[in-house]
């Protein structure tokens, strides 16, 4: 059983899109579901999954993203005074850019075994708690 977090943008591919993204993010959950593995993100993701239907006032369409994020297999972890120390070592390098320490530091406090991310950048970061950064392109699992 491996921890794996999911960056912001897998979720949106699988809520909010129906094309090859969406395809490929279903495969990953189903190859986890498969194994056993266990699915990590943080309120940030949540937050931000929330913000299309909160702009269009898709009351309905905000409900049920809460309560998908209420699944017991997703652990969806609090950014707070526990996580706010490795958030400030990962902004250490002024290249990775706030919201996204906010997700690395969150992954690393769980010491994930793998974060994905569409992101080519972070896929290219190294993170002491994280095993391993990769791109969904390029995620090993499936």
């Amino acid at each position: 059983m491996a921890k794996i977090f999911w960056d912001t943008n897998l979720f949106i591919y699988l809520l909010e899109d129906e094309g090859p993204l969406a395809e490929r993010v279903t495969e990953i959950w189903d190859g986890m579901a498969a194994r056993g593995d266990r699915l990590y993100t943080s309120a940030l993701t949540v937050g931000e999954i929330l913000v299309r239907p909160a702009r269009i006032g898709a009351r309905d369409v905000e409900q049920q993203y809460l309560h998908a994020f209420r699944n017991p297999g997703i652990t969806v972890i609090p950014f707070d005074l526990r996580i706010a120390p490795l958030y400030a070592r990962v902004r250490g390098d002024l290249t990775i850019r706030p919201p996204d320490a906010i997700q690395l530091a969150c992954a690393a406090a769980a010491e994930v075994d793998l974060f994905i991310t569409n992101d080519e950048r972070l896929s290219k970061k190294q993170i002491p708690q994280i095993k391993f950064i990769t791109s969904l392109e390029r995620a090993p699992i499936a």
